[in-house]
């Protein structure tokens, strides 16, 4: 083997360990944050993740020491991308690639307990009898 295959295999070999540089869709499929590039890249569209406080484009490539700001469900995670990567692999290296910050994670413990409270939309302790639903509509309707 010569020395230039030798040399390209070593420098193909840096750049699979470490890129320089990842799509944003890309690097949160990979971080596992969404379970297909695809349905990354409609997060992204759909102004649910954002760069540096700024809506974000899917071929916006990902830079280390980013924030990222995501909605999934219920909860808004607020990260700082620490590391790069273009390949999927397990959850143990997946969570080395960000860092959530403390922030986020208090918001998102006292939003959980919120909702476990049901503090967001109290349920009445009985049902209205029909004097109260009848109030409860000319309430409605405005004409009390």
């Amino acid at each position: 083997m010569g020395q230039f295959a030798v040399e390209t295999m070593m420098d193909s070999k840096k750049s699979a360990a470490e890129p320089t540089s990842v799509r944003l869709d890309k690097w949160l499929w990979a971080a596992r944050f969404y379970k297909t590039r695809a349905l990354a890249k409609e997060m992204i569209n759909g102004g649910k993740v954002t760069y540096n406080g700024q809506r974000a484009k899917c071929s916006r490539n990902a830079e280390v020491g980013a924030v990222l700001k995501l909605r999934q469900g219920y909860d808004e995670k607020e990260i700082v991308i620490e590391k790069l990567s273009e390949q999927r692999q397990g959850a143990e290296v997946a969570q080395t690639l960000y860092k959530e910050t403390q922030a986020s994670v208090d918001k998102r413990a006292r939003n959980a307990e919120a909702r476990r409270l049901n503090l967001h939309n109290p349920a009445p302790d009985s049902k209205p009898d029909k004097k109260q639903r009848r109030e409860l509509l000319r309430i409605k309707s405005g004409s009390e």
